[in-house]
């Protein structure tokens, strides 16, 4: 849920990187925080209490606070801790804790940004941003136990990639079973298991998908959705169009 909640954050500004230090028994409360933040505290520790919860923060433990979270802080252990902080309109009411083996990555990413932070540019807004989305994604990445594909992830993810990339081609079992190297039987039954559905009503799901971003667009008429879907009529296209949506393209 963790990777989840920052994966839908739209970032709009960077407000600070900054890099401070702590000494022991320093601490505050805040109501409601305004703005997001990102916590390293590569030397010493300090614990965050919200909702009568306790958080460590430490260089394996990073901590996100959200905007309009309330808490108390207090340095446990001295030493210096590294705070990005940035705007979104995405709330949640508590801090959130990714466990990572080392903090030595998200330290140099948020060290390199504060750097950048500090000679201004005219691409510096933009850049900063990008920069804050690689450090979310890399922590992400980093937190153990996050985002780990199982073992049958991992076997169909060939076939989730094929699917991507031809999703308005015909697709069959037998190509997605052969580029994942599995036999058709055992692949259809490793697909369903992984992802809940067989893999031709993903491939399905995926290209709806697909139609309603484009039905959003003005880029073409029904029509041309239907074509650049890969669908010869424009029949077959509402049809499944109605069965995965409950509505008509046109009424959609």
């Amino acid at each position: 849920m963790n990777a989840d909640l920052l994966s839908d954050l739209v970032i709009t500004n960077v407000a600070s990187v900054s890099t401070l230090y702590n000494s022991k028994n320093n601490g505050a409360r805040r109501i409601d925080r305004p703005c997001w933040a990102m916590i390293i505290k590569y030397e010493g520790e300090t614990v965050y209490t919200s909702c009568e919860t306790k958080f460590i923060s430490d260089f394996s433990h990073i901590v996100i606070l959200p905007r309009g979270c309330s808490y108390e802080w207090r340095c446990t252990e001295s030493g210096h801790f590294c705070a990005l902080e940035f705007e979104s309109e995405a709330t949640y009411h508590r801090p959130i804790v990714f466990a990572v083996k080392n903090g030595e990555k998200i330290l140099k990413m948020l060290k390199d940004l504060e750097h950048k932070c500090n000679i201004k540019n005219p691409l510096s807004r933009i850049e900063s941003i990008r920069d804050v989305y690689s450090i979310l994604l890399a922590l992400i990445h980093a937190s153990e136990g996050q985002y780990s594909p199982t073992e049958k992830q991992k076997k169909i993810a060939p076939a989730l990639e094929y699917i991507s990339k031809h999703y308005n081609e015909k697709i069959t079992n037998e190509a997605l079973a052969s580029v994942s190297g599995l036999s058709v039987v055992y692949f259809r039954k490793l697909f369903a298991a992984g992802m809940g559905v067989s893999p031709i009503a993903y491939a399905r799901r995926l290209r709806i998908e697909k139609a309603k971003e484009m039905l959003k667009s003005d880029y073409g008429s029904i029509s041309d959705v239907a074509e650049s879907l890969g669908y010869l009529t424009i029949y077959d296209f509402s049809r499944d169009f109605k069965k995965h949506t409950g509505v008509s393209p046109s009424k959609f």
